[in-house]
This record gives structure tokens, sequence and C-alpha cells, in this order.
């Protein structure tokens, strides 16, 4: 990661990393606890005004906001209605909120909020960052920047009230660590201007692209990644040629472009998926003839491909070591918002062998076959 200082003047781009993420939801106290009883959250803190409630939640160094509006002005009001619940934000963390604004907008970034400093940022205060501002990202989704010192913990949004709950018993065998990526659907001929948007705003990477045929269905896909390798978002299109699929799927559902899922980085995802399955969490099925091949592809222990075929789990290697993936089944009532468990062993991509195996799970489950429950 390269060092900035906080004036920004080396790259008030170059350290951009997730700070939080914000998901609008329709009725708060059933969505958080889905998250804290499935999932092993904890409620870290507590927020809200005249017109929205919002949770922070809390598991390893993984933020998550939950906001429900209780008024028709808060934007959380008209995000639901038309797409129900989902990512409304992705913020963005950075030394210098200012400088990172500045040039974001310099850059042709669309501005939302101009940066506010917050009375509650600091050391030895509420956690909250020093200051924020808002830019448009994809759909409806937004970036807020915040700002917070280099090497800071995870901290809350500005207005938050901590609070002091003990973590989940559960939350160390099931393993959550961080968020390793988004998967983002576009409406066709929008992921070259999409990709263009976040390298020439933000200085993002374009570091990884595929097109992807499974039958008569076809995507194309590209992967941008900031300058520090912290946040990375797998950018999807289909492929107006082919016959709609999945991706048209969430589109029409979600009614634009939006994040499909939340990838979760574990540091052993076998364990991760038996925990979370003891809890209730149901993941995608996987083809049972995908095991009787994937010793011949990657080097695994016999034990190895046992625990991964009890658990559905999906293995891929690049040049610098393995991945290990497993796809929650969507419980969303418009089936447009999932998860992902991912552990990396050294690996550095995004498990390219894999999306044809996860798409055809995915079908399984859109044609009426449930996940599974370990």
């Amino acid at each position: 990661m390269r060092d900035i200082s906080s004036t920004g003047a080396a790259d008030p781009l170059g350290d951009l990393s997730v700070d939080h993420v914000e998901l609008y939801v329709g009725h708060l106290e059933e969505a958080v606890f889905d998250w804290v009883d499935r999932y092993a959250f904890t409620v870290a803190g507590t927020g809200g005004s005249a017109d929205h409630r919002s949770i922070a939640l809390r598991h390893g160094r993984i933020t998550l906001v939950l906001t429900q509006a209780t008024s028709d002005h808060h934007p959380a009001s008209a995000y639901v209605a038309e797409h129900g619940d989902g990512v409304a934000d992705i913020a963005l963390r950075t030394a210098d909120v200012g400088a990172a604004f500045a040039a974001a907008v310099a850059n042709g970034a669309r501005g939302r909020r101009g940066p506010t400093r917050h009375a509650d940022g600091g050391a030895g205060t509420a956690g909250g960052p020093r200051a924020s501002a808002v830019i448009k990202g994809f759909g409806d989704v937004v970036h807020t920047l915040v700002q917070r010192a280099p090497g800071e913990g995870p901290g809350l949004p500005s207005g938050f009230v901590p609070a002091l709950r003990a973590p989940d018993e559960g939350a160390a065998d099931v393993g959550l660590l961080d968020i390793d990526h988004f998967a983002v659907c576009l409406n066709t001929g929008d992921l070259g201007p999409t990709v263009d948007y976040y390298m020439r705003v933000l200085g993002f990477l374009d570091v990884f692209e595929e097109h992807i045929v499974v039958g008569a269905q076809a995507m194309d896909s590209k992967v941008v990644q900031s300058p520090s390798g912290s946040v990375t978002l797998t950018l999807i299109q289909p492929d107006a040629s082919a016959q709609p699929g999945q991706i048209d799927e969430f589109l029409k559902g979600h009614q634009g472009a939006g994040v499909q899922h939340v990838a979760f980085s574990s540091g052993d995802a076998v364990r991760s998926v038996r925990a979370l399955g003891r809890r209730g969490v149901s993941f995608l099925n996987t083809p049972s003839t995908y095991y009787d091949l994937l010793g011949e592809r990657i080097p695994l222990s016999p034990g190895r491909l046992a625990d991964l075929r009890a658990t559905h789990v999906l293995a891929d290697a690049d040049h610098g070591g393995q991945l290990f993936q497993i796809f929650t089944a969507s419980t969303h009532p418009r089936h447009t918002l999932f998860f992902e468990v991912i552990e990396r062993q050294g690996a550095e991509t995004f498990g390219s062998s894999n999306i044809k195996a996860l798409y055809e799970a995915v079908e399984m489950e859109r044609t009426g076959q449930r996940g599974f429950q370990p």
C-alpha cells in the first residue's frame, strides 16, 4: 500500500479501502436479527435522526450499517421501494477526505456532498470519522469518503452511539475476516463506461476480464481494483447477443444496476461454512461431478477433497496459490442479493474456473432446487 500523508500530497486516492457497507432495509429489526443470529455479527452502534434509524454491526474487520427510513425524505425510502433491501453505500476510507474528494471531482466524479468535518471524530471519542464526503458510484450506489487516521481500527459512521455488547460466542467459529470484493451487475453497454469511471475518477486498475459462456447464455466481466488493492469490484454485464439469463434477471428484479453479492474473506472456508450452516445459513449446491474432476485440476489431499465435497466449497488455483469459495442461497424476496465466503491461500485472482460452476448452481436454485445446509 502506498504511503499517504495526512495532506494527501503524495496520492490522495492511493490509500482507499473499505470502511463500511450500508444496506437500506425495509424492516430494521428483522434485518439486524438475521445478521446477528445467522452470521454472528455483533451490534456495534446505533444512529438515526427524524427520518431514519440505523444500526451498525461488526464481525472481524467487517462493519455493516443497516438503515431503515422513517420518512419519505430519507433516500432509503425510495431505494427500498424500487430495489428492495440492498447495498446502497460502499464507504471508502482515506487519510484526507478533502484531498480525495477534490481529486475525484477533478477527475470527473459526480459529487453528492462536499467534505464535512465531524465533531465526534478523533481519538478518545465515539469512533466517528474526522470528516466525510459523498460521490456517486454505479446505479443508485454511492461512495461515502470517510476520513480516519492511517492504521486506525474499525470505526462507526458519524453520529453513532457505540453499543457495549459482548461479541457473539460463535463468531470465532464462523471466522469472517473482511470484505474481499463486491460483485456488481450492470446493464448491457455500461461495463466499459463504468470501468472507465472508476479508473479515471478513483485511479482504480483494470486487473482482469473474461467473456463467460454457459449454454445459450453469456456475460462479460471485468475486475477493477483500488491502487491499494483493498477495494475490488467485479463488474458484470449480460451479453445482448445471447439468451437472457441470471444477470438479466437480477437487473429486472433489482430494477437496474446494483450489488449482486458481497464476498466475505475467511481463514478457513470449510470451517466457516459448517459454523454458518449450524446457524441456519443455506448455501448453493455444487454438482457432484465437479468434485470428481477437481482432484485432476488442483492438487488436494484426499481429506481436503472430502471436506470440500461435504460442504460444497469450490476450489481454484492461480500462480499465487489456491482459492476456496462458496455462495449462499439468496433469501432476498427478489433473489437479487446473496453472499460469498472466500478463503485465499495465496491466490490473487477471482475463481474464474468456478464461474461456470457458480452459474450452474444459481440456475439450479433459480429453477427450484434450493441450496443445502451443512
